[in-house]
């Protein structure tokens, strides 16, 4: 009977210990995670919000917080552990509560109050006709990627206005602190970057360049409170830096021979094109105002009723910041998108024949079986360079010389690029402007840039790859290699792609210039008495380089 005492009382003893087991561990599960505090309760988009308590966990791993209803991305969780968070916050339309949610449990609310919905006084009339955004889908995306903006006081159609992500450059320590503030890059039209616009909805593309930041849309009312957005998904990084800020100056020169009237001369000025490496943009001097500002990238002027043996000059100056670009790309992380509109930059025209059977055969076998565009544009670069016998003295011809003769100048070895390449499915820019010396002298010169789906453009110079440089052109060791994915700043550009304008006058005799800085179908048009004339359109000169 002892025995049997001792055997009951012993298994008692260790139900008991594993009920007691059981308990403990039950109610260390049943902690929820408990907020204290956050701070600050009023802020701003892309803030960064400090959540002080406890049972958060010492690691995030599937645990996530909500802030108006809105979880935060991955990428924006700064620090994790069991008494604190630090959680950069993305935009929301209206206040409200914060939880952190660990293990299928939620902790108690705490209200965050979003600044830019907070009644803000009324100071003049103009109250509320500013653009206002409440809202971005999806709230991060990759290069390229279609976004849409809902708010209010957009405007009904764009015009002038735009829309501007976040941009940013690496500087040198010894550059001042107001150096190192992110700039942002506009929304391109030319590169099909607006789908819609209304005044409560737009609808964008994300401009090559962005980077996780800001957002804005800025109308000829003002600017929206920014709002932050996070770029996402690249397969590889882009770094802009070794700034030059470059003086320019430039002029057209016409001589009226033999006039009646009346008659008319237009002109199709070429100016700097902006681009996510060439910014800031400054008009200086001109000595005429324009019959348009901006016509389709170019500054059109007017002439009309010129008498014989009469001379006008036009003179421009313009300011222009331009960074080097350097690129890495993991092409195994690249992901195509049959359906961006980017691929029209794969269709044939007249200065880029990639229909042509002879350009699809080359292109065939240059790319063989590869169906990833980034080791497409590859390959075609290193058949020119190697094969292409580029050089630098100029040479009469277009693509299609350039590949039967097996010969180039770097003009046509950026339109042979651009053929091979949107023959292969790739699309592609000839890109054309000036190279800058140490000696401040310019040269034409032409490159490309390629398109990757969720990265954007990608440099090629096939000329300087090959060592085809103008003299007193400071040529890199590894040129070869460097010049596929990367580009100086030694540079000005003036197109991106070739710009097609049409006559102002269906009776117009038009001239066009090839071989010039700018790629364009149309410089020239006289309408009317002007029976004969001479045009000089002058050289680019740098008379002023400040290097950062």
């Amino acid at each position: 009977m002892t025995a049997l005492h001792q055997k009951i009382n012993s298994s008692a003893q260790y139900f008991l210990f594993a009920f007691l087991v059981l308990f403990f561990l039950v109610s260390c599960g049943d902690k929820k995670p408990a907020i204290s505090f956050i701070n600050p309760k009023i802020g701003m988009m892309g803030e960064v919000l400090t959540i002080q308590g406890k049972n958060f966990g010492a690691e995030r791993n599937e645990s996530y917080v909500t802030i108006a209803g809105i979880a935060p991305t991955s990428s924006s969780y700064l620090a994790w552990n069991d008494d604190q968070i630090r959680v950069r916050a993305p935009e929301f339309g209206e206040s409200g509560l914060v939880y952190v949610c660990v293990g299928g449990k939620k902790s108690n609310g705490a209200l965050f109050s979003n600044q830019a919905a907070i009644p803000q006084p009324i100071l003049g009339t103009d109250v509320g006709l500013s653009p206002r955004i409440d809202a971005v889908s999806p709230a991060t995306g990759a290069i390229g990627a279609l976004i849409s903006i809902t708010g209010s006081g957009f405007g009904n159609s764009r015009e002038r206005s735009g829309v501007w992500f976040s941009w940013d450059a690496e500087t040198p320590p010894s550059a001042p602190a107001e150096a190192n503030t992110p700039g942002a890059v506009e929304v391109f039209e030319a590169e099909f970057g607006y789908e819609l616009w209304s005044d409560r909805e737009i609808r964008v593309r994300l401009p090559d360049g962005a980077v996780s930041g800001n957002l804005e849309v800025k109308t000829i009312r003002g600017s929206s409170r920014p709002f932050y957005f996070e770029v996402s998904g690249k397969p590889g990084t882009k770094l802009f830096r070794d700034k030059r800020n470059y003086t320019i100056s430039y002029s057209v020169n016409i001589q009226a021979n033999e006039a009646e009237n009346p008659n008319t001369l237009y002109l199709w000025v070429p100016k700097p094109v902006s681009s996510a490496s060439q910014r800031n943009i400054e008009l200086l001097s001109r000595s005429m105002e324009p019959f348009v500002e901006d016509y389709q990238g170019t500054v059109l002027y007017q002439l009309t009723n010129l008498s014989s043996h009469s001379r006008t000059n036009i003179n421009f100056s313009y300011q222009v910041e331009t960074y080097a670009v350097e690129t890495n790309i993991r092409p195994q992380s690249i992901k195509q998108n049959a359906n961006s509109p980017i691929t029209l930059f794969t269709q044939s025209d007249s200065l880029i024949p990639s229909s042509d059977q002879r350009v699809k055969e080359k292109a065939a076998a240059i790319t063989g079986r590869e169906t990833n565009p980034y080791i497409k544009a590859q390959r075609i670069y290193e058949w020119l360079i190697t094969e292409g016998n580029i050089q630098a003295l100029p040479l009469s011809g277009g693509a299609i010389e350039a590949l039967e003769e097996q010969r180039a100048d770097p003009y046509m070895a950026s339109l042979l690029f651009c053929a091979l390449a949107r023959a292969a499915g790739v699309p592609c820019l000839p890109v054309s402007g000036v190279l800058v010396n140490r000696a401040r002298q310019t040269s034409r010169h032409y490159w490309v840039e390629f398109w990757i789906d969720g990265f954007g453009w990608v440099p090629a110079d096939a000329a300087l790859g090959a060592g085809a440089a103008p003299d007193a052109f400071y040529l890199r060791q590894d040129r070869a290699s460097f010049y596929f994915g990367n580009l100086d700043s030694q540079r000005i550009t003036f197109s991106r792609g070739q710009a097609n304008l049409s006559q102002m006058d269906s009776r117009g005799r038009s001239t066009a210039h090839t071989r010039s800085y700018a790629l364009q179908n149309l410089w020239e048009e006289v309408v009317g008495g002007l029976e004969s004339y001479s045009s000089l359109w002058g050289d680019i000169t740098v008379t002023g380089i400040y290097a950062q």
